[in-house]
């Protein structure tokens, strides 16, 4: 599909995130009301609540509930006919442009919250540069990747009730750590506090218990993408995580961004995983480009550290989705799923300060003289992304999160 020219005249800008393309999901306030479904436009927010109780969306009354997750788990069916519908409403020429303006509403005077209800939230490990940098710092080089990371998804269930919205500050965690020259632990604020450059895939559909679903079911089960931050105490994790893997390193907070990006938009995007080092076993297999070609980016305090792109990750996230639901674990409509830090091959594409500095013993240089190892009281962390079109481009709008001292 070409570029497609809106009558929202902001959308035809070849910088904006939001052109007609896009159309991504989100849910937004003004004024003191109360959060409705909104859909990107621009620098517009279009009211499809209003828009669907005007009897121009066919969608039945799924919008009315201040989250997408009715339209979500009404399948992909309903998903292609409501953006069909968008599509040819916001469409240059389009008749009836008049009602729909008065549903528009400047996003820069809006309130974004979360999208989704998250039913549930796992996250994966599913970048080899990633994997393989922590793996050699931990383990050295030739123990860097464990044995069973070449053959199926690892990931671990994180916490749904601290997934919050872009714009949300985040307090820095208590917890406890024990110093490699001490014989005792000691609990206080995290002093490695990091961020984890992830894309958040989106179930829609859901599954059964007991019943396995293939990549392409899975495939198709996928809503959409946010970006999302999984922020880390390293000190934290690396006391907590041996014998069973993350806990409260993880659990004090998740951001996502505030736009649902739909599978539909990413389609002319669409590229294949890096070739398999292993063949994976068959219930893995995918005969569909799973991943995506998605420009990502790091701010710290507005300036760029790190650029990297989504195909990097070895595991889509359909086959995320898959494995995960192999045991027949059921999936649920909002489960969220993160793809796990998402690095490149070279220092200035790695996804994680942990990498960035290597542990702390490279700090990196912001303006002003200013260096850091590790995230500070204050610092503004932002992740960034977007596919690039020929004249356009599908953005997420930005991912962002500013760290409070903790409370003692």
């Amino acid at each position: 599909m070409g570029y497609l020219k809106s009558w929202v005249e902001s959308a035809n800008s070849p910088e904006t995130d939001f052109p007609l393309n896009n159309l991504p999901y989100g849910v937004f306030s003004t004024s003191g009301t109360a959060p409705r479904c909104g859909v990107a436009i621009g620098d517009m927010i279009l009211d499809v609540q209003a828009a669907e109780a005007a009897g121009l969306t066919g969608t039945g009354g799924l919008l009315g509930q201040g989250a997408w997750n009715p339209l979500m788990a009404a399948g992909p069916a309903t998903w292609a006919a409501f953006r069909r519908t968008l599509t040819d409403l916001l469409s240059e020429g389009a008749a009836g442009r008049e009602t729909l303006a008065d549903m528009l509403h400047p996003m820069d005077s809006a309130t974004l919250h979360l999208p989704i209800t998250v039913a549930e939230y796992t996250d994966f490990y599913a970048s080899k540069s990633h994997a393989t940098n922590v793996g050699t710092m931990f383990r050295g080089p030739e123990n860097a990747l464990p044995p069973n990371w070449l053959h199926i998804p690892i990931g671990y269930n994180g916490r749904a009730s601290t997934v919050v919205v872009s714009g949300t500050d985040i307090r820095r965690p208590n917890g406890q750590t024990r110093a490699p020259d001490a014989d005792v632990p000691s609990f206080g604020p995290s002093r490695r506090l990091d961020i984890e450059l992830e894309m958040g895939a989106i179930v829609g559909t859901p599954s059964k218990m007991g019943e396995p679903i293939t990549t392409a079911q899975a495939q198709d089960m996928i809503f959409g993408y946010v970006l999302l931050n999984d922020w880390s105490a390293r000190d934290l994790q690396a006391w907590e995580y041996q014998p069973l893997g993350p806990f409260q390193a993880k659990a004090f907070a998740t951001s996502i961004s505030p736009w649902i990006v739909t599978r539909a938009a990413l389609a002319p995007f669409a590229v294949d995983t890096p070739p398999r080092e292993k063949e994976l076993l068959p219930y893995l297999s995918e005969d569909f480009p799973g991943n995506y070609d998605l420009h990502l980016s790091v701010e710290m305090n507005g300036h760029v550290v790190s650029r990297t792109n989504m195909r990097e990750l070895y595991y889509s996230a359909a086959q995320q989705l898959t494995h995960h639901a192999s045991s027949g674990c059921a999936m649920r409509t909002g489960d969220l799923l993160g793809s796990g830090t998402i690095s490149g091959p070279t220092p200035d594409s790695y996804g994680s300060l942990l990498e960035m500095t290597w542990g702390g013993k490279n700090p990196i240089s912001l303006p002003g003289g200013e260096q850091r190892t590790f995230i500070e009281d204050g610092d503004t962390l932002t992740l960034a992304g977007h596919a690039q079109g020929d004249g356009y481009r599908i953005g997420f709008g930005r991912c962002t999160g500013t760290i409070l001292p903790a409370r003692i």
